[in-house]
C-alpha cells in the first residue's frame, strides 16, 4: 500500500514516514498544498493523509480540487483545528476522515487501515476503460478482443500513470517520482526497461493503444495507430 502524506512540519512528517515504514507501507511526503495536489492528481496513491494548514495551498482547496477532478481516494485529514465546524467542513470538502492533532498514532494506523480496506473493496470493481482495452488496477489484468494479460506491480503502475493522463506528455522525472519516489535510486533506464517489457505485452493482445516516445521529454498514451 502506499500513502502520500501532506505535511509542513518537518519533524512531525519524519516521524510519521518512520511509522508509515516501520508498518510495510510506501509513503511520498508532499511539504506544501501546491505539490500535494500535484502528487495527488497521479491517482497512484492508496490513502492520502493531509494537513489543513499548508504553505502555498490550504488543505481543503487542495481537497475540493481533487474531489472537482474526480480523484475519489481516501483522505484523511490531520489538524489542530479541532472545533466541531471545522471537522463538518473538512468532512463537507469530501474528506472521508478527520483526526486531530495531538493524536495517538495507533489511532492513526488503524484509521488508515480501515481507509485502506475501503479502498481495496471499491479498486476490486474498477475498471479503467481506453478505446478497446480493459484495464484494472488492483489486479494488473489488461483484457482486449477477448484476451487477457497481467502486468507486474510497476508495469501497472506506469500504465495506470500513463492512461489516467492519457493524450497528455508524462515526463520521465515525473514517472520516476510517482513509480519509485522521490527517493529512489533507480533513473530513466529502469523507465525504459518497464516500458519495453509493458509494450510487448501490448502488442501480444493487439490493442489499438499505443505508448508514443516523446523524445527527450517522456511518454504518452494514444488511441490508434500511432507511433
Amino acid at each position: 500500500m502506499r500513502l502520500l502524506l501532506v505535511e509542513d512540519e518537518a519533524r512531525l512528517a519524519d516521524a510519521l514516514v518512520y511509522i508509515f515504514k516501520k508498518n510495510n507501507y510506501g509513503v511520498d511526503v508532499a511539504c506544501d498544498g501546491i505539490l500535494g495536489q500535484e502528487m495527488a492528481e497521479a491517482g497512484i496513491y492508496d490513502v492520502i493523509v493531509l494537513d489543513r494548514m499548508l504553505p502555498g495551498k490550504e488543505g481543503l482547496q487542495v481537497l475540493r480540487e481533487l474531489r472537482s477532478q474526480g480523484i475519489t481516494t481516501p483522505v484523511i485529514i490531520l489538524t489542530a483545528k479541532d472545533a466541531v465546524s471545522d471537522r463538518v467542513e473538512g468532512l463537507d470538502c469530501g474528506a472521508d476522515d478527520y483526526l486531530v492533532k495531538p493524536f495517538s498514532t495507533e489511532e492513526l494506523m488503524a484509521r488508515i487501515r480501515a481507509l485502506s480496506r475501503r479502498q481495496s473493496d471499491r479498486l476490486n470493481d474498477e475498471c479503467i476503460r481506453v478505446s478497446s482495452i480493459v484495464f484494472k488496477p488492483l489486479s494488473g489484468d489488461v483484457a482486449c478482443g477477448g484476451r487477457t494479460i497481467r502486468l507486474t506491480a510497476k508495469e501497472s503502475q506506469i500504465f495506470e500513470l500513463l492512461l489516467r493522463n492519457r493524450n497528455l506528455v508524462i515526463t520521465k522525472d515525473k514517472i520516476l517520482e510517482r513509480v519509485w519516489g522521490p527517493d529512489s535510486d533507480a533513473d530513466f533506464s529502469n523507465i525504459e526497461v518497464y516500458l519495453s517489457y509493458l509494450r510487448k505485452k501490448l502488442a501480444a493482445l493487439d490493442c489499438d493503444i499505443q505508448i508514443e516516445t516523446i523524445r527527450g521529454v517522456g511518454y504518452c498514451i494514444r488511441e490508434g495507430n500511432h507511433v
